[in-house]
């Protein structure tokens, strides 16, 4: 009976040792730890939080650069609710995004199943990924100049097939479209490879069962395809309607808010207050306005679309 009691107890000390040295050399590793986190903590502090903090201080003052900061309190929101054009540049945003969500995930979906279905080159793939290579600013002058009414070569066709050019930015009717056209084109590449990411999770045993139960390609992509990307579809929705809320570098190219505001999205507007006018605090009232906005609609949208959900479950 001893020597089975000490044969049970002789590992204690090792294992006990074990344990000390183990949690030693994790405290050992906090120090690098530390380093290695601070660039990011240093980052965040002063690239995010502290202008974030700043700016919605601003936004509870009147701020017009070479003057302090005035407090007044709830007066810019007074003012924003009554502010017409900032309502108006409200709604020619919620169109310009509408065009760009419904229009620019079609034409993602459509792009990332037939790379899915139809072919495996990764030249295709990077081919179509290169739009959002190209920086926004370039995008747009590139635009700009194949809709020039003169000389652009969409007008150059345009006049041998109808006989008329059409004013793609100068027409009050067609600003906002053309805008669009430009941001859908610029970001259907990087949906699409996120979509192509998302289908080929999906088992190739569901499209065989489909086809067993006689399903026509069509009656699959809306039954099958569709409901079981909804995951990643709510993620590519997201990510468009806020960098559609967004939307500035394209506008401030092409059009700069007009002809007479059609085009002035919101983020035109702010920057008119911030650097035209120098309304810094009234500019800051805005953009935290729209940020509360791109909070609440993204909230929604999580939550109707139930994203943690999945049809794969």
């Amino acid at each position: 009976m001893t020597a089975t009691q000490n044969t049970t107890t002789l590992p204690v000390a090792p294992v006990a040792t074990a344990r000390r040295r183990r949690k030693g050399s994790k405290r050992g590793h906090l120090p690098i730890a530390l380093i290695m986190i601070t660039p990011a903590v240093v980052g965040f502090l002063v690239f995010f939080a502290y202008p974030t903090i700043q700016g919605i201080y601003y936004s509870f003052t009147d701020f017009h650069v070479l003057s302090a900061p005035n407090w007044v309190g709830l007066d810019n929101f007074r003012e924003l609710l009554g502010d017409d054009v900032f309502w108006h540049s409200l709604l020619v945003t919620v169109y310009f995004v509408v065009l760009s969500v419904v229009f620019g995930i079609l034409i993602s979906l459509v792009t990332a199943v037939i790379m899915h279905r139809l072919t495996k080159s990764t030249l295709i793939r990077g081919l179509i990924l290169l739009p959002f290579l190209i920086s926004g600013v370039i995008a747009a002058m590139t635009w700009s100049w194949m809709m020039d009414p003169g000389l652009g070569i969409i007008n150059s066709l345009l006049v041998k097939l109808t006989g008329h050019p059409l004013l793609f930015f100068g027409d009050s009717a067609l600003a906002v479209p053309s805008l669009a056209a430009i941001s859908v084109w610029k970001s259907m590449g990087y949906n699409a490879i996120l979509i192509f990411a998302g289908l080929q999770t999906i088992p190739a045993s569901i499209y065989e069962a489909g086809r067993v139960d006689g399903a026509t390609e069509m009656q699959m992509f809306r039954r099958l395809t569709v409901p079981l990307l909804r995951n990643i579809l709510v993620m590519v929705v997201i990510l468009t309607v806020i960098g559609s809320f967004q939307v500035f570098d394209i506008v401030q190219v092409t059009t700069k808010g007009g002809p007479e505001n059609a085009s002035l999205v919101l983020q035109m507007y702010i920057f008119n207050k911030a650097f035209t006018q120098f309304d810094f605090g009234y500019a800051a009232t805005m953009s935290l306005a729209l940020f509360a906005m791109l909070i609440g609609i993204t909230f929604t949208q999580l939550k109707m679309t139930r994203a943690s959900e999945s049809d794969l479950n």
